[in-house]
């Protein structure tokens, strides 16, 4: 459970430096808006950088490459856990390193925002991502995209007996049927989303409900390789990892599939990876290049053209890697200030007992 450990101290010291008195405001409230960003901020290379991320390492290498043959910025990349990073982030406030910070998804994000220790993004930047991916305050833009799916064994279920919502998967029937990883933090945008559409009471009973049914595992890859050797007969995971699962064990092996919930249902969320510049950057120039090249057709090329299984999300750029259409999916059940910080679907699941 160390990916939600440290998602727990992030909200623990950011709920302590709100203590202390700072009255930034959170980007789980209502809805800001960008008025105060500067018409003008130069994406001009101007040092090298650091970059703290929580996304995947084999794509991120791939961006990184190709930055720094197109501007010859060198950026030097922590990659650890995105819940580490933000804690290190907070700890470090002013005194950090790291010129950006490049999130898996929006709470640690937020958190960071909330607390003044992310820079305006360059509208021009934000531009060229539809609006709905970035925050309300325009101090980080969106990147990537992944949707909630329900992997499913093949050889034990039927289309037809797959439910269109998530909260049916807390039936009885289900029992012994699940499979989950709530130490993941892909998981708790889920619960976020739930407790927003139908109340704290019925996201709590429909945890409830899931821990009785699943069987837990400590991460999607091993929740999704369970479902494909028929462990457990269905498991809640991003899409991605089914198919990453896939390339790993070959499409021979491959005895599983992907169900999605219907749209506007809680489980039909489309979760986005984002980064944002740190407000104490020395580099800021570079930095917002950086941030520029990630949503540029050459980066956002790169991932549609890589191993991460990501959508993305430039105007214009769609994935080559066979995946549905996200424009199917219809519009997300949240918004991203609505994701705020995560902190209520923490402590719910710590209530339950599942983390």
């Amino acid at each position: 459970m160390r990916r939600w450990t440290a998602l727990a101290l992030v909200a623990a010291l950011a709920l302590g430096l709100s203590a202390c008195g700072s009255d930034t405001p959170s980007s789980g409230g209502a809805p800001s808006t960008t008025a105060g960003v500067p018409a003008h901020i130069s994406t001009t290379p101007d040092g090298n950088i650091t970059v703290y991320s929580g996304q995947h390492e084999q794509t991120v290498s791939q961006l990184v490459s190709a930055f720094e043959a197109k501007t010859g910025v060198k950026v030097k990349v922590r990659s650890d856990d995105e819940g580490s990073l933000a804690q290190q982030l907070l700890a470090e406030g002013s005194a950090t390193p790291a010129d950006v910070f490049y999130a898996e998804n929006p709470p640690a994000l937020n958190v960071l925002d909330a607390k003044g220790l992310l820079a305006p993004t360059a509208p021009s930047t934000l531009a060229r991502v539809p609006s709905q991916f970035n925050p309300a305050s325009g101090n980080w833009v969106g990147v990537s995209a992944r949707a909630v799916a329900l992997a499913y064994n093949t050889t034990q279920l039927q289309p037809s007996q797959l439910p269109d919502s998530i909260l049916g998967l807390a039936k009885p029937e289900w029992k012994g049927k699940l499979g989950i990883a709530p130490g993941e933090t892909d998981f708790q945008p889920i619960v976020t989303t739930i407790i927003r559409l139908e109340g704290r009471a019925a996201a709590e009973a429909w945890l409830k409900g899931i821990k009785a049914n699943s069987k837990v595992y400590a991460d999607n890859e091993a929740l999704i390789a369970a479902v494909n050797r028929g462990e457990v007969a269905t498991g809640i995971v991003d899409h991605y990892y089914w198919y990453r699962m896939r390339d790993e064990v070959g499409r021979s092996k491959v005895h599983t599939a992907l169900h999605y919930f219907a749209p506007g249902d809680a489980g039909a969320l489309t979760d986005v990876s984002g980064a944002g510049q740190t407000s104490s950057s020395k580099h800021p120039g570079s930095a917002q290049a950086f941030l520029a090249f990630l949503v540029s057709r050459e980066g956002q090329q790169i991932i549609a053209d890589s191993e991460s299984y990501e959508y993305p999300l430039a105007k214009g750029v769609v994935s080559t890697k066979g995946l549905r259409p996200l424009a199917d999916f219809g519009p997300s059940p949240m918004t991203i200030a609505q994701l705020g910080d995560g902190q209520q679907a923490l402590q719910l699941l710590q209530q339950v007992g599942l983390l």
